[in-house]
């Protein structure tokens, strides 16, 4: 079993043993000791003590397992990983009940021991509270005032698809892992934003950074760093956990000393992204001697560690699936590159012209969809106890929106295990939204950089189908274009390489 396997490559048997025991005495105490809970839990398969249902789980790809549970035990159950009661929420209505009708109940983030390593619980993504939203506010007033989803993003964004095509044909049709080119380019988006200027690809400085970042990402979801979560005692042997906090020093040193060089040149009247705006306000808090402001270095530090992250690796992960669907269904690929040749020629293509390109826009959706790259969306926690559709839930629970059974909710998608456009076409061939269509997810935790996922996705995409035919390298057949994916905190396409060849 996974779970066996992982704990026997670490080194000390006997100190494990021993911890293992101790844990086993607590559980047995504190299990005893618990008061009567009010109303019905959820059902759910009935756990061990100390390892609660992590035999029966796949470790690696636990959303596949809980996908599998749901058909036995309906769309909310719990799990014990370990010790601890997770709850997890299983198709669209459900998700979409919890999220966004009961927002305050289940809006805020569960931060355990294998996130609290990487952000000290500071910044958006996994604080709470006053912080969150604070952050969360300030964030998104001032990503749409530097131009987030509007014509100032679009204009970056076309700079530097240039750039990117000048690293695609470097490979001259030969074949190459797109990993790098795509997230550097994918990075200097969110970078013109939170620092006011883009990187050279050739920048150590800069490369490093997103390449630490992205094996983040990878590690954070690994395993290791899922056992740690539930048996915290176990990050002292985790080499994983010592790799992430190592990572996460380094992008903290470069990131800190990014922000100094725009401290030393900061005017006031000429703010040029969002380091500029949170700097202004950390000087004012500062002068009118507020107390208790949130506007401090280390929510700076870590808030622009979240939003360059986030604007990295999904839509980096979301392009690079895009990319390798199209060289694995290449009759798609054609249509896709007949609808750009009919509509916009040789010309770059604009956010504009989505409309007149549904077949185009159709496959984008749907690589968003089948590339699930959230597929257990980040960990959620009740905010106070809660009866939810008829179920008990106390305060304190983990809750996991499960969004993989969200975009491939069998009562939702026609065909929800294949590449189907068709998904989000009408008979006349037109565009139709999805009310099930949630890669953001929803609620008061969705994506804040949406709208420029949304445009960055659309540009890159479909200039990089009007200048290249994206292909499987020769010898290798489409059917070997795996589509499981690499697990970490998001999926990953597995590894491949494509070849991009000019279109004439």
């Amino acid at each position: 079993m996974a779970f066996v396997e992982s704990l026997l490559q670490f080194p000390s048997t006997g100190t494990i043993l021993g911890a293992f025991l101790l844990l086993l005495v607590w559980y047995l105490l504190s299990s005893g000791s618990r008061s009567q809970k009010e109303g019905k839990e959820p059902p759910g398969p009935k756990p061990l003590p100390l390892v609660g249902n992590l035999l029966s789980l796949d470790i690696t790809r636990p959303f596949d397992s809980f996908f599998e549970l749901s058909k036995t035990y309906g769309n909310i159950f719990q799990v014990f990983m370990g010790s601890k009661r997770s709850v997890v929420l299983v198709g669209y209505k459900t998700v979409k009940d919890a999220l966004v009708n009961h927002a305050e109940e289940f809006g805020d983030r569960d931060t355990g021991p294998g996130f609290r390593i990487t952000t000290h619980v500071h910044g958006i993504i996994f604080s709470n509270g006053e912080n969150w939203k604070e952050m969360r506010r300030f964030a998104l007033t001032n990503l749409r005032d530097f131009g987030m989803g509007k014509r100032g993003s679009e204009e970056k964004i076309i700079e530097e698809i240039q750039y990117l095509k000048g690293e695609f044909d470097k490979f001259e049709g030969k074949a190459f892992d797109t990993t790098q080119p795509v997230n550097y380019a994918v990075s200097n988006i969110i970078s013109s934003i939170v620092y006011g200027s883009r990187f050279e690809y050739t920048d150590p400085e800069f490369t490093e950074m997103v390449d630490r970042a992205n094996k983040n990402v990878r590690a954070g979801g690994s395993t290791s760093v899922r056992l740690c979560n539930i048996f915290p005692w176990l990050g002292l042997f985790l080499k994983n956990k010592r790799n992430v906090q190592n990572n996460i020093l380094q992008n903290r040193l470069q990131m800190t000393k990014l922000i100094n060089g725009l401290q030393e040149t900061l005017n006031p009247d000429d703010r040029r992204g969002f380091v500029d705006s949170f700097l202004i306000r950390k000087q004012s808090d500062e002068k009118s001697g507020k107390k208790d402001s949130y506007f401090h270095q280390e929510n700076l530090v870590v808030t622009v560690g979240n939003l360059f992250v986030a604007g990295t690796d999904t839509t980096g992960t979301t392009l690079r699936w895009g990319l390798m669907l199209m060289a694995k269904y290449p009759h798609i690929q054609d249509r896709v590159q007949e609808e750009i040749d009919r509509v916009i020629g040789g010309r770059q293509p604009m956010v504009e012209d989505r409309k007149k390109l549904p077949y185009t826009d159709a496959v984008i959706h749907e690589t968003q969809r089948m590339a699930n790259i959230v597929p257990m969306n980040l960990p959620h926690i009740t905010s106070c106890d809660v009866t939810f559709n008829g179920y008990f839930i106390k305060k304190g629970t983990t809750v996991i929106p499960l969004l993989t059974s969200v975009l491939k909710d069998p009562s939702e998608w026609e065909k929800p295990n294949s590449f189907y456009p068709e998904h989000f076409l009408d008979e006349k061939g037109q565009f139709v939204k999805r009310d099930a269509f949630m890669p953001f997810s929803a609620g008061r935790r969705a994506c804040v950089g949406e709208s420029l996922a949304r445009m960055e996705l659309f540009l890159f995409f479909t200039s990089l189908l009007q200048t290249y035919r994206f292909t499987t390298p020769p010898g290798v057949s489409e059917d070997e274009l795996d589509l499981n994916g690499i697990v970490g905190l998001t999926l990953n396409p597995s590894l491949h390489e494509l070849c991009a060849i000019r279109r004439s």
